[in-house]
């Protein structure tokens, strides 16, 4: 059963800075994402990096005509990168109205707009809308409370809900991450959404964020499709893709 929070439960939205760095918060000293103040559009953790991997998965030239969708908003980060540079229709969805003031006020996240919006909702009830049944190509999941203890969002059903979400070719991306959380039980709720031939995995950054992308249609592209795939990737957005070739892979080979 998941835990509903209210108004009065959301914990209060704060900041700090570390040199050239500001980082959002929620009420603790948990990161819940970040911004280089001088390039409010780089992707600054390599974890957030990777939730764009599933540019590997599809033809990279395809993505302005495709639709983002981001559960949980964070500092903006992926919102502001899939509108801006890569130019996408781009729609996150949020809970806590102080992160879309904080991100709108502190992050450089524009106004809504004819290809960006924040939805203020619950992320769980939100996709199960018919506007979202099939629609979304990127579908990135980074849901964490202020504990950062494990996904806020992390059972079978909300993971078939996702999948429901998704185009022939669409792809989630989500981010594993907190001190009691279990890497394989998330994946074996994934799995029973998706099918396990569907998920590839990346191993944990230094900080112990797992990125996993799932399929709503499996596909083992070649590693000359890959490769070519990352340097049109580099070339026009400059994220490490190359290294992200390296270093991600099917679940079942």
């Amino acid at each position: 059963m998941i835990k509903q929070m209210t108004t009065a439960t959301l914990p209060e939205v704060n900041f700090s800075e570390e040199g050239p760095v500001r980082h959002l918060h929620l009420g603790s000293e948990w990161i819940q994402g970040s911004m280089l103040l001088d390039a409010p559009y780089v992707l600054v953790h390599e974890y957030i990096q990777r939730m764009m991997a599933w540019l590997l998965l599809m033809d990279p030239s395809t993505a302005p005509k495709r639709q983002a969708l981001q559960l949980g908003l964070g500092a903006g980060s992926l919102t502001k990168f899939c509108h801006k540079e890569i130019r996408m229709h781009t729609t996150a969805i949020e809970l806590n109205p102080q992160v879309l003031h904080a991100c709108r006020g502190w992050f450089k996240l524009p106004a809504d707009n004819a290809r960006m919006q924040v939805v203020l909702a619950d992320a769980a009830q939100e996709i199960q809308k018919s506007r979202w049944l099939g629609a979304v190509d990127a579908l990135q999941v980074d849901l964490y409370d202020e504990k950062a203890a494990a996904p806020v969002l992390d059972t079978p059903s909300f993971y078939a809900d996702c999948r429901t979400t998704l185009t022939d070719e669409g792809c989630m991306t989500v981010n594993l991450f907190g001190r009691s959380s279990s890497f394989d039980k998330s994946v074996d709720k994934i799995a029973g959404a998706f099918g396990r031939e569907a998920i590839w995995a990346f191993k944990s950054t230094r900080e112990g964020n797992t990125v996993v992308l799932a399929q709503r249609t499996p596909s083992r592209p070649s590693r000359a499709v890959l490769t070519e795939r990352a340097a049109y990737i580099e070339s026009h957005w400059g994220l490490p893709a190359t290294k992200w070739v390296r270093g991600f892979k099917p679940i079942v080979p």
